[in-house]
């Protein structure tokens, strides 16, 4: 755990979560859009490995590494595919509804912080309504820097009064944990999102967990 972590009664006072591939299924939705993009750009479609080696980041940024100067091609290409097929491939993760209502009930503040446009995840909360157990979502649209820098962790906080050393962030990607050291949270790391467990292990995460259920275990009743 990270040092100096403040968990009253055995409960961190603070939960952030990242939205895709946390507490949303959105890989295949994501997947897809990159195959697409990448089909569309260079005739061809690159590994899934090489497409979505920075997904947890801004879109922008992703497509300046893929596509250098045509980044802004790549985006709109991707983006037209994304919101068309949005609600086709998006998808709940069960038991993590009953997660987020049972710690509110525990008495947690949640936040959800992701490098996702506050209209696409709009577009996510019509489809997937969990928007109402967060006290705060910040999108990437709210910081001028985005993960794996600290400040949209930092804005969460804010919005929830608590200190990085009473809050624990969980996310799917390297990104969100080196986010959280950066902002001095405690970091969760989650296996049922995009990036697999070696890889997510190499950055370091205070927990690792396997199931949703498994994060109760930070706020015991």
């Amino acid at each position: 755990m990270s040092a100096g972590a403040v968990v009253k009664n055995g409960c961190f006072q603070g939960f952030l979560f990242d939205l895709d591939g946390t507490l949303i299924d959105t890989t295949e939705l994501i997947a897809a859009s990159f195959r697409h993009a990448s089909r569309r750009m260079l005739g061809k479609v690159l590994p899934d490995e090489v497409l979505m080696a920075n997904v947890g980041q801004p879109l922008m940024k992703q497509m300046q590494v893929l596509g250098g100067e045509k980044a802004r091609e790549w985006y709109d290409v991707y983006r037209e595919f994304n919101h068309s097929r949005h609600d086709e491939f998006i998808r709940p993760y069960p038991g993590i509804e009953e997660i987020l209502e049972e710690l509110r009930s525990r008495g947690a503040a949640l936040a959800v912080v992701t490098s996702k446009s506050r209209e696409t995840v709009a577009m996510a909360f019509r489809c997937i309504p969990i928007e109402s157990y967060f006290h705060a979502v910040i999108t990437a649209d709210d910081t001028e820097f985005h993960k794996p820098a600290p400040q949209p962790l930092q804005m969460a906080l804010r919005h929830l009064d608590l200190a990085p050393d009473e809050s624990v962030y969980i996310g799917d990607s390297p990104f969100d944990i080196e986010a959280g050291h950066a902002a001095g949270t405690a970091t969760a790391a989650v296996g049922w999102g995009i990036f697999p467990a070696v890889r997510l292990k190499e950055v370091e995460p205070d927990f690792f967990f396997e199931r949703p259920d498994e994060i109760l275990g930070l706020c015991p009743e």
